[in-house]
């Protein structure tokens, strides 16, 4: 079972990275304003997610990988936050904005309970 969270925590993050390139402007809108250079923290982002998705795999990586995985969901919170303030809600319900934020606090979660496991896959 420990092998299979942390294939689907690997495998998350790796496709979400690769999603960062296959639908880069889907991503635009939902940046925030006071954030520079947005294509580039998109692509940025995708790379990050990729290499920490892999690094999950390997038990010598995996705490390092799982660590960056808790930093870049704590400033993603930026985004999440942002489009909670009704001008930036791109037209979605705030309860569906809620949801997506407090889930943030899932995935540290999910990556922080696993940080503390040794096991490797």
């Amino acid at each position: 079972m420990k092998k299979l969270n942390l294939f689907l925590i690997s495998f998350f993050y790796i496709l979400n990275g690769i999603f960062h390139f296959m639908f880069t402007e889907s991503y635009l809108p939902i940046m925030p304003d006071f954030l520079p250079f947005h294509w580039e923290l998109i692509l940025i982002s995708g790379v990050l997610e990729f290499l920490f998705g892999i690094g999950v795999i390997f038990e010598k990586y995996r705490n390092i990988a799982l660590s960056g995985i808790i930093i870049i969901l704590i400033l993603f919170m930026s985004v999440h936050l942002n489009m909670l303030v009704p001008e930036n809600s791109l037209g979605y319900s705030y309860s569906l904005l809620i949801i997506r934020a407090l889930f943030q606090f899932v995935l540290i979660y999910w990556a922080w309970m696993n940080r503390l496991k040794t096991t490797a896959i």
